[in-house]
C-alpha cells in the first residue's frame, strides 16, 4: 500500500459526503414548496445524474424521509450546537444535542421507523457498498461537533471510539429500543439516553 492510497480513500469518501449532501439539500428544496419532488427533477436541482442518486438512496421514498427529517431536526440542532455558554463543555453540549433531539421526536421518529425499515437490509451491490454507510452521516457529524472540545485532547483512536459508541446510544434506535422493549415514557427515554451519554463522555474526560 502507497503512501497516499489513505488519502485519496479519504478523499473519495468526502466527496461521497459531499454529494449525498447535495442530493438531500436539493431534495429539501423542492420539497419545500409543497410538491413531492421526481427523481430526474432532484438529480437536475443537484446537479448529478439519476444514477449517481441512486447510488445514494435505493428508492426515491428513502430520499425524501432522509431529507424531511433534514429539514425538520438541522436548524435547532445547529442553533444549539452554536451556543457560546456551550462552546468548552462537552457534556454540556451532548445534553444539549440530546435534549433538542428529543424535542423533535414526535415528528421525526415516525420517520426514523420508516427509514431505518427502507435500509435495514443488506444492499443488493457488492460487499464494499454494503460496508459503507447505507444513511447520511448527519448524527455523527452532530456527535462530532458536540464533542469538539475533546478532539484535541484524545488521540484519534479514542475520539472516533467515543463517536461510535455515543452513536448507539443517541438516535432513533436507542429511542426504539426504551419505548418498544422497555416501555418508557418521554420524560424516562430522555434520561436515560442523557445519563449513558454523560457515562460515555466523562469516562473519555478521564482518559485524558
Amino acid at each position: 500500500m502507497t503512501s497516499d492510497e489513505p488519502v485519496r480513500r479519504g478523499g473519495r469518501e468526502a466527496q461521497r459526503r459531499r454529494t449525498r449532501k447535495a442530493i438531500v439539500d436539493a431534495a429539501v428544496r423542492l420539497s419545500a414548496v409543497g410538491a413531492t419532488p421526481s427523481i430526474d427533477e432532484i438529480a437536475a436541482a443537484a446537479d448529478v445524474s439519476r444514477r449517481t442518486i441512486y447510488m445514494h438512496f435505493p428508492t426515491l421514498d428513502h430520499l425524501l424521509i432522509d431529507a424531511t427529517a433534514g429539514a425538520l431536526n438541522e436548524p435547532p440542532v445547529e442553533a444549539a450546537l452554536a451556543d457560546p455558554a456551550l462552546a468548552d463543555d462537552p457534556v454540556a453540549r451532548v445534553d444539549a444535542l440530546i435534549r433538542t433531539l428529543l424535542e423533535y421526536s414526535p415528528q421525526s421518529l415516525p420517520l426514523g421507523r420508516r427509514l431505518i425499515r427502507l435500509t435495514v437490509d443488506p444492499a443488493p451491490n457488492d460487499a464494499q457498498e454494503r460496508a459503507a454507510p447505507r444513511r447520511t452521516r448527519r448524527r455523527v457529524e452532530w456527535l462530532e461537533q458536540a464533542c469538539e472540545p475533546l478532539r484535541s485532547t484524545l488521540s484519534e483512536e479514542r475520539f472516533e471510539l467515543l463517536i461510535s459508541a455515543l452513536t448507539i446510544v443517541v438516535g432513533w434506535e436507542a429511542q426504539i429500543a426504551l419505548r418498544d422493549v422497555r416501555g418508557l415514557d418521554p420524560q424516562a427515554e430522555q434520561e436515560a439516553i442523557t445519563w449513558a451519554a454523560r457515562t460515555l463522555v466523562e469516562a473519555a474526560i478521564k482518559e485524558k
